[in-house]
């Protein structure tokens, strides 16, 4: 993940770090899951694992490894997933990447009313103005959060717009996986 521009904060380094491995296999992809370490812990205490994952020469002394999970089951709802997740102590935060499709604000105005959710997704699918978005949303146990969203159709990484607020309802999922 060499190409990753440098960020502010681990956690926002994470989540561009996330964003890129997820643009290197391309679109129409499922959804991913991630726990986040603290680096130096994993090197310190599991010096095997951070060896397999090529961190055994960092000279960082603080930041976030993001550790992709399972495959999330597929059929079952992403909130519904999140819902079954209990992350251990080791694990300092999470993020999700997923792509959607997103109408830009001057549609809203145009959706049909009493729509269940599967007419108002194919209603959004083949709206004109319609935007395909892969969003990487990441969290921290002590509320930290941040997120990377990216356009297909200017899937570049000089085009990702980045912040704390971008996703704000799926931040909160991802936080409710540490409330005990």
């Amino acid at each position: 993940m060499s190409n990753t521009p440098m960020a502010a904060n681990p956690l926002t380094r994470a989540v561009l770090e996330i964003d890129e491995y997820a643009s290197g296999l391309g679109w129409d992809q499922p959804a991913r899951l991630f726990a986040l370490v603290d680096t130096a812990r994993l090197r310190s205490q599991e010096p095997a694992l951070a060896a397999q994952l090529g961190l055994q020469d960092e000279s960082e002394t603080v930041g976030l490894t993001p550790i992709e999970q399972d495959e999330i089951p597929a059929g079952k709802a992403l909130d519904e997933f999140l819902g079954t997740i209990a992350w251990p102590d080791a694990v300092v935060g999470c993020a999700l990447t997923v792509e959607r499709l997103m109408l830009p604000p001057s549609a809203e105005s145009s959706v049909p009313e009493n729509l269940d959710e599967a007419r108002l997704a194919q209603w959004v699918a083949s709206h004109p103005e319609r935007q395909e978005v892969r969003m990487t949303v990441a969290v921290l146990r002590d509320g930290s959060r941040d997120s990377a969203l990216r356009l297909r159709e200017k899937d570049t990484p000089t085009e990702v717009l980045t912040g704390p607020e971008l996703v704000p309802g799926l931040a909160e999922a991802l936080s409710a996986t540490f409330v005990d």
